[in-house]
Order: C-alpha cells, then structure tokens, then sequence
C-alpha cells in the first residue's frame, strides 16, 4: 500500500481587509500518496491556489492559514521563511501558472536549475549543472545543452514550462503542487505536459497536486478529485465515479459545461449564475442560488462533507438523482 507524504486537516485561510475579514478556504480535509495525482477543481475563486500557497507559505502578507499540512510528523503550516526553506524545493515543490514570470529573465536556465542542487543537495557548481542538464533531457526538451544555455524569453512557451517541471524534480521531492500548468499551452503541448507529469510521477514517487479549473485536463490523468466551491472542498472521490456519477450539483454543472470533442453537437451548458464572493456568502449552501435542486434546508443550513460510498465525500442535502434535465 503506498505510504501517506501529506495529511491536511482542517486547514483554513483568512485574509485581513481594512474593515472585515475573507475565508478563502475553510476546513480543508484530504491525504496524499506516493505517486498519486490529486485533481483540485473550481471555477475561480474557489480557493483551489490560495490552499496551496498557504502549505508552500506563500500567502500574502494579509494571509492566515489554520491548521495542518503534515509533511510526515512535521506541520508546515505556520513555520516561518527560514524554516519552510528547509522543505521548499527539497520534499515539496511548485510549479505556477505562468512560467514567464516564475524565472529570473536575467539568468540563464542552467544557472536557475543548478542553483536549486546546490542549495539544497550541497553539489558544486559543475556537477550541478551536469545533473541539471541530464534532467531537462528526462523532461524532453531537445539539444538540452544548448537549451540550459539559453536564456527564459528564447524558449517557447512550451519548454519554459518542461524547464520549471524539471526544476522542481532536481531534488525529487515527496510532492509537487502543479498550478494550472497547462492554462497559457495550446492544446497539442497540453497532452504532452499531462503524459510528462504521469510518467514522472510514476518514476520518481511523486505525489501530484494538479490545480485545474479544466476538467478536459483532468480526465484520463488523475486518480481523485477535489471539486471546490465558496473556499470549501463540496465533493471528493475517484476521478472516474465522480466523471460518471457526480451527486453534488456544482460538479454536475462543472461536467455538462465542459466542450466534448467527441459530441460537438452537444448543447454546452453554462452554470448559471456568479460564484459567491467570499467576503459575504450566501446563509445556507453556498451553491444555492446557482442550484436547481435546492429546497428550504439548503437556504438555512450549510451542508457538511459527508461520506456517500467508498472513498466519496459530498456537501449536499439533496439525496435523490441528479438529472441534468432539471438543470437544463
């Protein structure tokens, strides 16, 4: 059975404002294995990023996270920068959405990548850049020497995004947190970010962390999914019982307003309505005035995430079939 290199327990996140306070996230609960890939979904908004920055502790200066994100017996939430530095990199790594501005334009990519090993592996300057080249030819980037030479802005959009995976799999770390890194790729380098973060995830261990608002992205490449709603996680399970059986409307919404290639004369469907905005949510649910199966309990309660089977979770009263007829 794979080992267990995360557990987050009721993980929250506030942000100070002048006069009032924002939840971004709210009693955040999940695990992570060794080689497994945890899809994280959810319009904009939801608090997929902000969860995550606040494990890396990356908030901003007006955050707050409560809570645990056990790195094995160690908390990372709340450790302060010199401490966190320890495990950044070395047993946890982020990959942001744009790539552009994650390198530094001045330097070259041999310098960025090799200076990750040396801070954190202790390897000279020679041998770091050696290894650092070796690890952009895993990744599939063509004529690697040259490229390690290269500057960020004369790569393609494509490699600059193969070289920030390869810089966060120098040090192989127990897990990597992947920010819709697929959001600025067409769609042929899309397929082929995916199938690299499968195959090294697979040889290396790694525990993948994919932030996605695409569900198009998550199919056929995750093994669970999180689907987020209001700063709270509303459904979670197996990526294909989830695809194939949603029982929380949002994730109903989320899949009959994905394109499929393979109905192009399906009706594509928007949820209808806004996401809440975190500062006042809705009494209740906060999914209710988005959602047609709501009835009074769901304008006075707010619904708990409950088991509904092996390994599923929902936040939901509604206990009868989800048709998206009645959505339409």
């Amino acid at each position: 059975m794979p080992n267990t290199v995360l557990t987050v327990e009721d993980l929250s996140v506030t942000f100070a404002l002048h006069d009032s306070e924002v939840h971004a996230v709210r009693d955040m609960n999940f695990t992570l294995t060794e080689s497994e890939i945890l899809a994280v979904v959810g319009e904009s908004g939801s608090g997929k990023s902000q969860a995550f920055l606040s494990i890396m502790g990356l908030l901003a200066r007006n955050g707050r996270a409560t809570g645990k994100a056990m790195l094995g017996d160690i908390n990372l939430v709340g450790m302060n920068k010199s401490q966190l530095d320890a495990y950044r990199g070395k047993d946890i790594a982020m990959i942001f959405q744009d790539p552009m501005t994650s390198l530094n334009p001045s330097l070259r990519v041999r310098t960025q990548l090799a200076e990750v090993l040396v801070k954190h592996r202790g390897f000279d300057k020679d041998k770091a850049i050696r290894a650092a080249i070796e690890m952009l030819e895993r990744v599939g980037i063509p004529e690697p020497a040259k490229r390690a030479n290269a500057f960020p802005h004369e790569l393609s959009g494509g490699m600059r995004q193969r070289v920030m995976i390869a810089m966060a799999l120098l040090c192989q770390p127990k897990i990597l947190i992947a920010d819709e890194p697929t959001t600025a790729l067409d769609v042929t380098v899309q397929a082929q970010m995916l199938d690299l973060f499968k195959s090294l995830t697979q040889d290396f261990g790694t525990a993948l962390v994919l932030i996605t608002h695409d569900l198009g992205v998550v199919a056929g490449v995750a093994d669970r999914m999180m689907v987020m709603y209001g700063g709270r996680a509303v459904e979670k399970g197996k990526v294909d019982d989830l695809f194939y059986d949603p029982r929380h409307p949002y994730t109903l919404g989320l899949l009959h307003s994905t394109p499929h290639i393979a109905h192009r004369a399906a009706r594509l469907d928007p949820i209808q309505g806004l996401p809440p905005s975190l500062e006042h949510l809705p009494k209740g649910c906060s999914f209710n005035p988005r959602c047609a199966f709501r009835f009074e309990r769901c304008l006075i309660e707010r619904p708990p995430l409950t088991p509904t089977g092996e390994g599923r979770e929902k936040a939901c009263f509604y206990e009868g079939e989800l048709s998206y007829e009645k959505v339409a």
